[in-house]
């Protein structure tokens, strides 16, 4: 009885600081932070929202996963403000999650990465799907049936993979430079990839010639522009030139 009474008390209060949250900034950028409870996952689920300046019912709608922080920055997810706040400036709802918790299990290095890494992004996956019910609850106004999913590195697995399991729910599924997850091979949803010129992604994970022409998906690599660069580390004029390629892209 207790452990109901504490999780309804952190809905409410966790409410209550998202009503605030988003009165103070009304007039404002329209940027906060807050964190939702999964009661099902006994998890606390650290949101940052990106909103434009004004909201109806044909803002779209973009869900954001940040790449791999060693569990050590319980802010990861606010680290990608170049892309974040780029896109709500555009007139999009962006949603960014926080996958990363101190008390998480570090990422799988060894072995069969797709397989040994499936729990981490299992747990992504079943974040995006919280977040999205919940923000339908509070945002029913927003237009929800053109859906952008997008992910850098391990986010970008993430992305893949409720992509794979869940392809009904996305319009768009981008993904910046993931290494290990498959693509779809499927024409719905629309499927694009940023890759930087470092690394290359495992065999089988992004789709050969034939296939981005039957499945029209798109497979971009940027000259210069690393991994990493796709994150906080990269200059303003890179940073520039991955927005530019991803809202071509969006506004197809």
């Amino acid at each position: 009885m207790r452990k109901e009474y504490m999780t309804l008390l952190y809905r409410v209060v966790t409410l209550l600081l998202f009503v605030l949250s988003f009165s103070l900034n009304a007039l404002a950028q329209k940027e906060y932070s807050v964190c939702f409870y999964d009661s099902a996952r006994s998890r606390v689920i650290p949101i940052t929202v990106y909103s434009p300046a004004k909201e109806n019912k044909n803002t779209q709608v973009v869900i954001f996963n940040h790449g791999y922080d060693s569990n050590q920055n319980p802010k990861s997810n606010q680290t990608y403000t170049y892309l974040t706040r780029f896109l709500a400036e555009k007139g999009f709802y962006v949603i960014s999650i926080q996958h990363e918790q101190f008390n998480d299990p570090p990422l799988a290095m060894e072995g069969n990465l797709a397989v040994t890494r499936m729990p981490n992004w299992k747990r992504g996956e079943a974040n995006i799907l919280f977040a999205l019910e919940t923000f339908k609850a509070l945002k029913p106004m927003l237009d929800w049936s053109k859906l952008i999913l997008i992910g850098h590195s391990n986010g970008g697995d993430m992305t893949m993979l409720c992509a794979t399991d869940y392809p009904q729910l996305f319009s768009k599924v981008i993904s910046l430079d993931h290494r290990r997850m498959p693509r779809l091979r499927t024409s719905s949803p629309q499927l694009y990839t940023i890759r930087g010129c470092d690394y290359e992604a495992d065999t089988g994970v992004l789709p050969n010639e034939k296939e981005e022409k039957e499945y029209q998906i798109t497979v971009v690599k940027l000259d210069g522009i690393t991994h990493s660069d796709m994150g906080e580390r990269g200059t303003k004029e890179q940073h520039n030139t991955i927005n530019q390629y991803l809202y071509r892209f969006i506004k197809k």
